[in-house]
């Protein structure tokens, strides 16, 4: 991943990204909500989504013009935007080490400034990139919100199925992923079918992340998450990386679970096969990503985004190494 980033030709898009970014999100007629805004996109992040919306562009033979910078600072603004609703569903108080706008602000300002940014996003779209890219976001906006309102009916469900975790992720994650690889082909003018392949692609990168990111919840320790390790299982979220465990953990889930029983959970989650099994999952759902794409000319693109899937699951891979044997 961080080859990705560190690519020259991504790496000086993003900085045109950024900009964009917070001109969009300090676009309001209101002070307050630029405020609340401008503090989510400058609270840090990857940029994970756009710079695959740069790297697609590119190896579709598209230099980033002005209308793929606003798309992929729309992808962004829509993540942003999500971000702050995920909290508010939470009921967080912290994120990145910073406290969140619900906390700050109260729940009612948190949920208009995130539906501002949603909203500025698909502005943005329809008026300075196009109405097929404004689309493509509407729809992933749509599916974000089905695959998260799927994950809070089945909070604390211990008959949670893997299907049903896996609707919720493609639909709450995996959707905008695709959706940053599409509005790059929508832009470089590809074939359907090109358009089609870059879309598979960037969603089965999409399911890697969420559920790689669903494992480190499980694994990693609450320094390296910089939250307390086990959130999900605070909040009732059975990820599909518990699902695949096969662990005993017969009574232990629940509401109210006090420390001592999710740090039993979380024993026995690690002494089982669940990361085995979860990067086995992860590495099929890489080669299927790697068979979705299509020729790409530029070799230099076409190096990074072949390797991408499988560099990140060996960066998760590493991570749990790291945590098991401390």
């Amino acid at each position: 991943m961080d080859q990705l980033l560190r690519n020259p030709a991504i790496a000086a898009g993003l900085t045109k990204v950024e900009a964009r970014i917070r001109r969009l999100s300090g676009s309001s007629a209101l002070p307050a909500i630029n405020a609340g805004a401008g503090r989510i996109v400058a609270a840090g992040g990857k940029r994970l989504r756009p710079a695959m919306t740069l790297a697609t562009s590119l190896a579709l033979g598209k230099a980033p013009d002005r209308r793929v910078i606003t798309a992929a600072a729309c992808v962004e603004l829509v993540h942003a935007g999500s971000l702050v609703h995920d909290d508010l569903m939470d009921g967080a108080t912290e994120r990145r080490g910073a406290p969140t706008l619900n906390a700050e602000l109260g729940d009612g300002k948190a949920l208009v400034i995130g539906d501002f940014m949603l909203a500025r996003a698909g502005l943005a779209a329809i008026t300075s990139v196009s109405r097929p890219v404004a689309e493509v976001l509407a729809a992933a906006v749509v599916e974000l919100a089905e695959g998260q309102y799927l994950e809070t009916a089945e909070l604390f469900n211990t008959a949670r199925t893997r299907d049903s975790a896996l609707r919720s992720i493609t639909g709450k994650t995996a959707a905008l992923f695709r959706a940053g690889c599409l509005v790059a082909a929508v832009c470089a003018r590809a074939t359907s079918e090109d358009r089609a392949r870059v879309a598979a692609y960037g969603e089965k990168f999409g399911l890697i992340f969420q559920v790689l990111d669903d494992l480190l919840d499980l694994t990693a320790s609450s320094a390296q998450l910089g939250k307390p390790a086990g959130h999900d299982l605070r909040q009732g979220v059975y990820s599909l990386p518990l699902l695949m465990s096969g662990a005993d953990l017969g009574g232990l889930l629940g509401r109210d679970m006090g420390d001592e029983q999710v740090a039993e959970v979380l024993r026995r989650l690690r002494a089982s096969r669940m990361t085995a099994n979860t990067i086995e999952y992860c590495r099929g759902l890489a080669a299927d990503a790697l068979a979705a794409l299509p020729v790409i000319h530029d070799e230099e693109m076409a190096g990074l985004l072949y390797t991408l899937p499988s560099a990140y699951i060996d960066h998760v891979e590493r991570m749990t190494a790291l945590t098991a044997v401390g």
